[in-house]
């Protein structure tokens, strides 16, 4: 059994703690750019943009329309080098939860559904990084010692 806990549990944990800045540095860099292309498009079309947000019933759909697109552009290349983490992370998780809300409530009738949801999938990686932060593979992680109050 020893040998067991030794193979399935300890080694992969051995393996793993060389790499703790591994995982924030590829889920940033993924979502980062899916969101920063997204939001660009956004800008580029920001007049289909606020008659879309129009449309699903988000107030103020004039101010909120360049404001997400702006978010999720700008948002997304910060994620992406691991600057403004948590702040770009909380707001970007905002956003995922308004999307639900607003675009895909309605069709919500079990779990499995919502779950199955890709902006359910970016909601999460986006609370972990709000919570976790960058990791050390990051300008949040440089500025953080440089700046650091224990210095």
């Amino acid at each position: 059994m020893k040998l067991i806990i030794n193979v399935l549990l300890l080694w992969p944990k051995l393996i793993a703690s060389y790499f703790p800045w591994a995982g924030p540095l590829i889920a940033r860099i993924t979502v980062g750019y899916v969101f920063m292309l997204t939001g660009w498009g956004k800008l580029q079309h920001l007049d289909q943009v606020t008659e879309y947000f129009t449309t699903l019933g988000i107030p103020f759909a004039q101010i909120m329309a360049p404001f997400v697109a702006g978010l999720e552009c700008f948002g997304g290349l910060f994620l992406i080098f691991g600057l403004l983490t948590r702040i770009c992370g909380g707001g970007l998780a905002v956003t995922m939860i308004v999307a639900i809300i607003s675009a895909r409530l309605t069709d919500i009738d079990s779990l499995h559904t919502l779950l199955g949801y890709e902006e359910t999938l970016y909601l999460v990686v986006f609370t972990w990084l709000a919570i976790n932060g960058a990791g050390k593979a990051s300008i949040d992680y440089i500025l953080e010692k440089r700046f650091s109050t224990e210095n």
